[in-house]
């Protein structure tokens, strides 16, 4: 439950109280109300008094930083206020691009002329960009504020660092953070070589193929290579539309967990139903756009899981 926060008569801080309770001390007129955001009420007859010691943890991020106060009793901590920070980085970046269209803009009018200043222009010592200084700027003015308003005796901060390499490799160590999946090749020689240059689809070699996203970037995925495979790509033909997912090229099955993460356990390709051969030629054809002809209509046909459909030449 957030606590509301108390002030005396000279604005020093005293300990955050229930809500019913500063209702009942505004109700009698011994209280008046300081702030709105965060609420806060000071005491017109009180002056000092106990406190208990609380602490302030921030938890910061790029769009919110959550910050909380925590009572530290004799039953136990406890959170006595929490609040979120809201950051405007992508507002002030917005704001930014179209300072700079405008500036643009200008600059090809015929107006009065302007001296160029695009030499005289340096950055200072500890330069921050507009974003990344309102972060900082927006969360110390608040560690500021509630350190006046409430007695806050320690202050604990949450710095979290990913090692994304040692989440494959827990071993890796040393030089060996230098020499990750890409060493010694380059993104597009590295799918070729993972997928024996063939296509991810149908299977087929000697094609222009293209670097394609499994998951699409529409969708959440990423441009990590685990979720790049090598395909043939609009070569195919107009309207082309990919169905279901790559097949591994060590398996040669489909595969959407050793597509993702590169690595497939042995027991998911165990439970799996491998498909008919007709399907999975029908499926291949489809994928890549090379079976809407005579040949693709025939094996659709054929394939039991679709319905009979009349013949071309009897239908004319």
């Amino acid at each position: 439950m957030q606590r509301v926060l108390v002030l005396d008569k000279k604005l020093q801080p005293l300990m955050p109280c229930h809500p019913a309770r500063a209702r009942a001390l505004l109700r009698k007129g011994k209280a008046a109300v300081y702030r709105q955001q965060p609420f806060t009420i000071m005491l017109k007859e009180r002056e000092g008094g106990e406190t208990q010691p609380l602490d302030l943890k921030l938890n910061p991020g790029s769009k919110v930083t959550a910050m909380a106060l925590v009572g530290l009793f004799q039953r136990g901590a406890a959170v006595v206020w929490a609040g979120e920070l809201q950051h405007r980085g992508a507002a002030i970046r917005a704001s930014l691009d179209q300072r700079r269209a405008l500036r643009r803009g200008r600059r090809s009018r015929h107006t009065r002329y302007r001296a160029p200043r695009f030499l005289n222009r340096t950055k200072p010592q500890g330069w921050l960009a507009p974003s990344l200084h309102h972060r900082v700027a927006t969360t110390l003015a608040w560690v500021k504020r509630l350190l006046r308003w409430t007695p806050v005796s320690e202050l604990a901060m949450e710095l979290v660092r990913f090692d994304t390499h040692a989440l494959h490799n827990p071993e890796v160590q040393g030089v060996e953070y230098q020499q990750g999946t890409l060493f010694g090749y380059e993104v597009r020689e590295y799918l070729l070589e993972k997928w024996h240059r063939r296509c991810a689809y149908c299977g087929e070699t000697d094609l222009p193929l293209e670097m394609e996203h499994i998951q699409p970037r529409s969708r959440g995925g990423s441009d990590r290579v685990a979720n790049l495979v090598a395909g043939r790509g609009r070569a195919g033909g107009p309207g082309m539309e990919r169905i279901g997912q790559p097949r591994h090229p060590a398996l040669g099955a489909s595969a959407r967990s050793a597509s993702a993460a590169g690595t497939q356990s042995p027991g998911d390709g165990a439970r799996r139903r491998r498909a008919p051969s007709h399907v999975r030629d029908v499926r291949g054809l489809r994928r890549c756009g090379a079976g809407f002809g005579m040949a693709g209509a025939q094996l659709q046909r054929t394939a039991p899981h679709r319905k009979h459909l009349p013949d071309r030449d009897a239908a004319a």
